[in-house]
């Protein structure tokens, strides 16, 4: 039994949320991620600490979002099933959003379509709400007219084949497990790494 037990605990998922620390708020306001005039404060923000599979397929702990409070609890449940499956992760980080990073707050508006022409939305993104989650951007692509902004996701357009990152029906249960939606299943314009409480 010693010898299992010690593999086990080591596999075992681990999941905390806490207060968004003083230094976190910092780096979030030094980011631009959190300003006056944001929909929510901080108070309403927590600090979502999770273990994750990564692509070397390795156990990562220490992965972090910042959600909003009501979110927090249900992520945890969701990101514990993920970690089931062995879903890979990429990377997550709460304030460095370059490359291909699954994160979650961000006080912005929602972004426009990829679509040419296609002009700002002039409201909050559910990000800015600490809503909404995108999930490994690079392999789940926003899309608009067969088009991304992201060089890096063009191999990614094509949906018909699954890879390691891509959002499948079973990732994609996992959040409607708590009544998430998912922007693949919107028409026209998709969203393939957005999921948010409400959908949009």
């Amino acid at each position: 039994m010693r010898i299992l037990a010690l593999p086990l605990a080591l596999l075992a998922f681990h999941g905390t949320i806490q207060p968004v620390s003083a230094p976190l708020r910092a780096q979030l306001v030094s980011a631009g991620m959190w300003h006056a005039g944001c929909p929510v404060s901080f108070a309403q923000l927590r600090l979502l600490t999770v273990s994750y599979w990564g692509f070397d397929r390795r156990v990562h702990q220490g992965g972090r979002l910042v959600v909003n409070a009501s979110a927090a609890a249900p992520l945890r449940r969701v990101f514990r099933r993920l970690y089931a499956l062995r879903f890979p992760i990429r990377r997550m980080d709460p304030v460095n959003l370059n490359g291909d990073v699954t994160a979650s707050f961000e006080c912005r508006n929602a972004a426009p379509s990829p679509c040419p022409g296609s002009k700002p939305t002039g409201h909050w993104s559910e990000h800015a709400y600490g809503e909404a989650v995108d999930l490994n951007p690079r392999e789940n692509p926003y899309t608009g007219c067969g088009r991304t902004r992201d060089p890096a996701s063009v191999p990614y357009l094509d949906r018909s084949r699954a890879r390691p990152g891509m959002a499948t029906a079973t990732v994609v249960a996992a959040f409607r497990s708590i009544g998430w939606g998912w922007g693949g299943a919107w028409s026209g314009t998709k969203d393939y790494m957005h999921f948010s409480a409400n959908g949009h």
